[in-house]
This record gives C-alpha cells, sequence and structure tokens, in this order.
C-alpha cells in the first residue's frame, strides 16, 4: 500500500462532495451482533423481513465480505436549511426524501471514490455499500470516528447534528485507521424520547411497530386501526431529530443542489395531496426515494390523516 494513501482516501471524499469521513479496521462486532439479534428476537423490526434474514451478515462484516479489512465511511449533510414549518399543506413529509434520491447520490459518489482508489492501488478489491447492503452503517462510522449513535438511534455528528446519510467501501486491504468516537454525547437529554408521540423510543433502541416513519413507509398493511397516530406525516417522521439539540445547534445548509425540496412538495395545498393520483405520482418522485411507500402507500396516508383534518 502508497504511504499516506488514506489521507489520500479523506482528501478525496470530501472533494467528491462527502462531509466526513473516516477508516475503521474491519473485525468482530460482537456486541453489536448481539444487540441485534436480542432486537429481532423482541420483534423490533416488525415487518422489515429483510433485517432478519440478513442478520448473520449485518452482525459480522465479514459473513458479507469475507476479505475485508477496512471499512472506509462516509457522511453526507443532507440538511436544507427547512423544516416543516415550510410546507404549505397540513401534511408533513420527512426532509431525507424531498430531493434526489440519496441512495443514487452517495452511489455514484462512493463508486467513483472506489475506481479513484483501485487505479492508486491495482490490487485492490472492494464492495461499495449504502443502505440498502447488510452493513450496520452507524456502527462502522462511529468506529471510524464519524460520530456516535444517539438516543433516537440515528448517527448524530458533532459538525452537522443527525442530518446526515451514510456509505461505505469495504476493502480486502489494510490502511491507517481513525480512533473510534467514544463518547456518549447525548448526556442525560431525553429530548427525542419524550417528543415521540408513539413511544417507539427507548434509549438508544426503536420499537418499528410504533414508529410512525416505518408505519408510513415499511408498513405494508392496507389499513391503519383506529388508534394509528401518524401526526399529519405522510412520508416518514422528522420528530426526533427536529427537538434533538444537536441539530439545533449545529446543523448547517448543504450546498448540494441534490437534496434542495421538490416544489410540489413545499409549495402544494391539502387539495393537491387529497387528488393525487399514481401517474402524478409517478411523475412527482421519479428518482426519489419517496418511490418506496408507493403509491398505495402513500395515499394510504394521505387518506388516514386527512379524515381528521
Amino acid at each position: 500500500m502508497k504511504p499516506n494513501i488514506s489521507e489520500k482516501i479523506k482528501s478525496k471524499a470530501i472533494e467528491l462532495g462527502f462531509d466526513r469521513v473516516g477508516i475503521a479496521k474491519a473485525g468482530s462486532t460482537i456486541k453489536q451482533k448481539d444487540d441485534l439479534e436480542r432486537w429481532i428476537s423482541n420483534n423490533g423490526h416488525a415487518t422489515m423481513d429483510w433485517i432478519s434474514k440478513r442478520k448473520e451478515e449485518r452482525g459480522d462484516i465479514r459473513k458479507y465480505f469475507p476479505n475485508a479489512k477496512s471499512v472506509i465511511s462516509v457522511a453526507m449533510n443532507y440538511y436544507v436549511g427547512m423544516d416543516q414549518s415550510d410546507i404549505n399543506s397540513d401534511y408533513k413529509f420527512s426532509n431525507y426524501a424531498w430531493g434526489e434520491d440519496y441512495h443514487d447520490i452517495l452511489k455514484s459518489r462512493l463508486f467513483t471514490l472506489f475506481e479513484w482508489l483501485k487505479k492508486e492501488c491495482p490490487k485492490l478489491n472492494g464492495i461499495v455499500c449504502v443502505d440498502t447492503s447488510p452493513v450496520m452503517e452507524k456502527v462502522w462510522a462511529q468506529k471510524a470516528g464519524i460520530g456516535w449513535q444517539g438516543k433516537h438511534t440515528n448517527l448524530i455528528t458533532k459538525d452537522y447534528g443527525s442530518w446526515v446519510f451514510l456509505g461505505e467501501i469495504l476493502i480486502d486491504t489494510y490502511l491507517e485507521y481513525d480512533l473510534p468516537f467514544k463518547e456518549d454525547l447525548c448526556g442525560t437529554c431525553m429530548a427525542c424520547i419524550e417528543a415521540c408521540p408513539t413511544q417507539a423510543l427507548d434509549e438508544y433502541r426503536i420499537e418499528s411497530e410504533k414508529c410512525i416513519s416505518y408505519n408510513t413507509i415499511e408498513n405494508r398493511s392496507k389499513l391503519f386501526s383506529d388508534d394509528t397516530e401518524l401526526s399529519r406525516w405522510i412520508y416518514g417522521c422528522d420528530i426526533c431529530q427536529e427537538v434533538c439539540p444537536w441539530n439545533e445547534k449545529f446543523s448547517q445548509s448543504t450546498n448540494k443542489k441534490d437534496f434542495k425540496p421538490r416544489s410540489e412538495i413545499i409549495n402544494w395545498g391539502n387539495k393537491e395531496w387529497e387528488n393525487l393520483d399514481e401517474q402524478e405520482f409517478r411523475k412527482l418522485f421519479r428518482g426519489s426515494a419517496a418511490k418506496r411507500t408507493k403509491f398505495s402507500g402513500l395515499k394510504r396516508n394521505i387518506q388516514f390523516n386527512g379524515k381528521d383534518a
């Protein structure tokens, strides 16, 4: 391996638009694996079977990529300086999906970084990951020194709060490693837990079945029960992040135009959302992470929230 390649990787990553980058040694994550299995056994993942089906790979990165020796972890700030109060309708829409699909944005840059790295080190092999891969990305971001996992279960950074997307490159080569982020800077704060309207959060643990974000995106049931609480959210939920003091004090607006909100999300009123049809859905959310909920899911969410309007 060339001297100072770790520093060159970090410089290149920043040049490509990532806001934080760190490198960790690939190895066992025994405690995190046990925590994951305990959470799954308690049905914390609800109907998200794709989590349990690949739990062995999630719990041990070398079962996913057997030759892994280093994990290059990156974070990208997506906060655009706006919140739900800037939306014209009564319906709320998680700001991570306001703009273009973050999977595409991160992946394209990670592949560019990986191709550059292979030119620097021709014998190197590896794999690019975003959150569709069976990798505990928050665990590895913390091991790489980027931040810590907060009580709301999101990764928090000192620089950008928790408004960050994460990605990784796993490689079969040893690098120079960063110190892990060992501090828990949540302290005694319980703001996220106290603000969650469905009591989905305990300290550092989430019960997906109660989570508004889960129910508006991953829950494929056609109907909600009368006591389901969505608090006017039709896609995702940002409440636990909105009340986090680290976000209130340290969030910074991104300079990436890809994350800027679609005008409809900001400008539409209630009627436009209520009259949304499938053709318009496909047009509006082409290239958006919001496709995840499908038209039927978004329509269900709008109708459920609209009945109390």
